[in-house]
């Protein structure tokens, strides 16, 4: 680090006492010594991979996590998800912290807009002591309306708003089988289902007889009995067998126990703890909106309640930005009305004594609650997401929305002298709403708190007081602080990548729009907030879908594009997006039916695949070497090996994720956890293993000199050096390189992963194959979450992916990017009901020419700074 970078400060405030680093050694930190000020916006930045959240968040925050906690009781210590402890020297200066960093919803449906802002206890509050009640209905407490509580979920849905039934059909899909033919096809499979068969048998039933012979009675009993009778039975016997057996007094097999196909699925969906058990037996279950409460969830008394003629649920659906208005006016009535009663007659104030005291206070109690309420919400629709209601669940929420609620709620919680550390708060913002956002950051600022946020857009960091660029590159060739200091000071900083963006002289070249050599459509779409939309797309071209954050984008790309191609082509789309879980089967809200279709031939286009940014794995045991593929080539190369053929090694014994050659002490993990009881958890090299997941038999097999553990170690640029030979193991390494992470290493766990990164990988082994410039590429944002240089390189990759042939469609938020489209499609003009529309379509300087859509002015600017301009092609 320059010494400068020491010594300056923001000019136009006065600094606090610094935060100082020293001896930073987290992930690929080079012990970095840091000093940065208190009270200012301090911007981390760097190339995807440089260190930058290892630093702000694995280093600062993790640390201010640490010493709050030692001020916690020690039992709930253990009740907080910990950050763990940072590989540091020391941290000195630094205030408490809160965290706000991308995450993807939960899985329950139970978890909101209004239960993660809080928001929905003020509004419970408001039906509870200023709603209207009927005549003669007692009040209710807020209790009673949750969804979440015995007191108020509905009676008959608990609170779900649909109702799951098992119908004959789904049980019995081939009537013309017998219950030995596996008839009944909800029941298990393997030994429990003989044992239900035979003691159906036992029960006096005939398994051998077409289920649709059977009597009705036997049918009914069969499924829907509630009874669970225990009998000793002969194990399969046809029904007269087992009668002669029983009164030749032969000895009973065992002793069974009878369920009904019903019972047994909604009992096994309610209790297994087994996922892939839970998702079979949920393809039994039907779901119909609940009879009592229709889908609202609540029960009947509370939803007799109303605040503007509206029940609590209808309340709860209504977009934020109409809530917003909704509330001032009963605000204002309820105000004037107060008004109007202190002004009221002597006399008719003693006529109505009783009636006129209760009307008062519950006007007084909405004017309170209902300011309160208008005070919340106010940041979330200035952060660009009035167009989610109260009611929206968090499975239908992205990282940046709910990072953004969280903004919001913070801005409300009046709290000061902390440090706000932010992974990105402007990832999913169209250039409109970056605006907002830093409004909101200065209102944080300027209440004396601080801000380290995490960012790769240019315009936050013209923005910041403070900008620490990590870097020069990323991996093993980052983790050093390139500079430290007010922004304009990074122009000095040769080595900087940032540099050339924030000041100029680095970028995209110009790009002249492709003329595309056929086009298709896409008709009559109905998704979300989209309601009649059609629209032409180019094939053979580079297609980027841009608009405020809302406004339908991933709705159209992701959402229907590769279903109705993949329908169009009559082949499924290729999607890696995880099968639910859990709850999540039934508990996450269904989703809209989609409808649409493609219009005309798709010239060239054999096949679609999505790719997102969804991580490649959920736990450690995913990596980079096993999602592309090229673990399988590598094991079988040490199992070829002829000490490997000598001792009988397989390639499984090669693996560390089953039984066999890895550590038995980790199971194949490398660090074992040491549970600290009250302190964080601490995971710690595993003692026998020393880190390299397999038993030292296994680490004895050499491939050209090198141990499977020492592959694994290999970052993806170091392995394409050693395996130069090996084309298969070759083809994926340099697909990776293409991509831009070659600083990865080929072990390196999934869940250490960016979103970007994820993305990156998966495009890298879909860049494997043999490209036949026959497929239609879908990204959503691809670009999040990059640094400029990163985005730079993955463009202009797929722009070699449309030099083959094929098709590349996007979402995309980033007008520097969008002028290196061919094709612009703009949805707006706003978000939620306000947006579904196509409002602009054509090349980014057509786009830009039109003066009248939320992107004009960026994009033009974008253009503007290309030089020389790039033709505009007409289509």
């Amino acid at each position: 680090m320059t010494s400068s970078a020491r010594t300056h400060r923001p000019q136009s405030r006065e600094i606090q006492p610094d935060v100082r680093v020293v001896g930073a050694r987290e992930h690929n930190l080079r012990n970095i010594d840091l000093t940065v000020p208190r009270d200012a916006m301090v911007v981390f930045t760097g190339v995807s991979g440089s260190g930058k959240s290892s630093l702000a968040f694995g280093t600062l925050f993790a640390e201010s996590q640490r010493r709050y906690l030692e001020s916690v009781a020690p039992y709930a210590r253990r009740l907080i998800d910990q950050a763990g402890v940072p590989n540091v020297d020391s941290i000195t200066g630094m205030p408490p912290a809160v965290a706000l960093q991308q995450q993807r919803g939960g899985s329950s449906a139970r978890s909101s807009v209004g239960s993660i802002t809080t928001v929905s206890s003020l509004v419970r509050m408001l039906y509870s002591r200023a709603g209207r009640y009927p005549e003669g209905q007692l009040m209710l407490l807020a209790e009673d309306f949750s969804t979440n509580t015995v007191e108020g979920a509905c009676p008959e849905c608990h609170g779900i708003g649909r109702v799951y039934e098992v119908p004959e059909d789904s049980m019995v899909p081939d009537p013309t089988l017998t219950i030995r033919e596996r008839a009944i096809a909800s029941w298990p499979t393997a030994w429990h289902g003989h044992q239900l068969r035979d003691t159906a048998v036992a029960l006096g039933f005939d398994v051998d007889v077409p289920w649709k012979d059977l009597p009705q009675s036997d049918r009914d009993w069969l499924l829907y009995t509630e009874e669970t009778p225990h009998l000793p039975v002969h194990s399969r016997l046809t029904l007269a067998e087992a009668r002669e057996a029983a009164d030749a007094g032969v000895e009973p097999t065992y002793s069974g126990t009878f369920v009904g196909a019903r019972k047994y699925i909604l009992d096994t969906f309610a209790n297994t703890k087994s996922a892939g058990m839970k998702r079979r037996v949920a393809g039994f279950l039907s779901v119909a909106p609940c009879p009592v409460c229709h889908g609202k969830r609540l029960k009947p008394e509370a939803l007799t309640v109303s605040i503007a003629g509206l029940d609590i649920a209808e309340f709860s659906s209504l977009p934020l930005r109409e809530l917003v208005s909704l509330l001032k006016d009963t605000v204002a009535d309820a105000r004037a009305s107060l008004d109007a009663s202190d002004h009221a007659d002597a006399a008719d104030e003693q006529d109505e004594a009783d009636i006129e005291h209760v009307s008062a206070e519950k006007l007084a109690t909405t004017v309170r609650l209902g300011e309160g309420l208008i005070d919340r919400l106010r940041p979330i629709v200035d952060l660009g997401l009035g167009y989610l209601s109260l009611g929206r669940t968090t499975p239908t929420l992205s990282g940046g929305e709910l990072q953004r609620l969280r903004l919001a709620t913070q801005l409300t919680s009046e709290l000061f002298g902390v440090v706000y550390v932010l992974d990105e708060p402007s990832a999913g913002l169209h250039p409109q709403d970056v605006t907002a956002l830093m409004d909101i950051l200065d209102g944080l600022k300027s209440r004396g708190n601080s801000l380290f946020v995490v960012e790769h857009s240019v315009d936050l960091m013209r923005h910041a007081d403070w900008l620490v660029d990590i870097g020069p590159g990323a991996g093993e060739r980052g983790g050093r602080v390139l500079y430290s200091g007010p922004t304009e000071g990074l122009a000095e900083i040769e080595e900087s990548i940032t540099r050339g963006y924030v000041f100029g002289g680095r970028g995209l070249e110009p790009h002249a729009p492709r003329r595309p050599h056929a086009w298709f459509r896409v008709e009559d779409i109905r998704r979300n907030n989209l309601r009649d939309v059609s629209v032409e797309l180019p094939l053979g071209a580079l297609t980027a879908v841009t608009g405020v954050s809302g406004s339908g984008k991933s709705s159209l790309v992701s959402q229907v594009l590769p279903v109705l191609v993949g329908e169009h082509l009559g082949r499924p789309t290729q999607n890696d997006e995880p099968e639910p879980e859990g709850d999540e089967l039934l508990l996450t809200d269904e989703p809209e039916e989609l409808e649409g279709a493609v219009a005309g031939e798709l010239t060239g286009i054999r096949r679609v695949v999505s790719i997102d940014q969804k991580p490649i794995g959920r736990t450690p045991r995913s990596n980079v070497a096993t999602y592309t593929g090229l673990f399988d080539h590598v094991r079988r190369r040490f199992a070829e090996t002829p000490e490997a053929k000598e001792r009988g090694y397989k390639p499984g014994r090669f693996s560390f994720n089953v039984a066999g050659g890895r550590c038995p002490t980790c199971e194949g993990e490398g660090s074992v956890m040491v549970e600290l009881l009250f302190l964080p958890s601490v995971y710690t090299e595993c003692p026998d293993c020393h880190g390299t997941r397999y038993q030292s038999s296994t680490l004895e097999i050499l491939w050209h000199g090198h141990t499977i553990a020492e592959v694994l170690a290999m970052s993806v640029e170091e392995a394409h050096d050693f395996f130069t030979e090996e084309f298969d193991i070759m083809r994926s390494l340099t697909a990776l390189i293409d991509v831009g992470l070659g600083y990865l290493r080929l072990g390196q766990p999934a869940t250490e992963l960016s979103g970007g990164e994820a993305q990156r990988v998966k495009l890298a082994s879909e860049l494997q194959r043999s490209q036949r410039g026959d497929t239609l590429y879908v990204l959503d944002e691809p670009t999040s979450g990059l640094h400029c240089a990163d985005a730079d390189r993955l463009i202009t990759h797929l722009q070699t992916l449309v030099d083959a042939g094929n098709t590349v469609i996007m979402v995309e938020l980033d007008m520097r990017i969008i002028t290196a489209a061919d094709h612009v499609i703009e949805l707006g003009p706003g978000a939620g009901d306000d947006g579904g529309t196509v409002i602009a379509v054509g090349t980014p300087a057509q786009i830009a020419a039109t003066g009248d859509t939320p992107s004009t002015a960026y994009l033009a600017a974008a253009l503007q700074a290309l030089h020389p301009q790039p033709s505009d092609s007409a289509r």
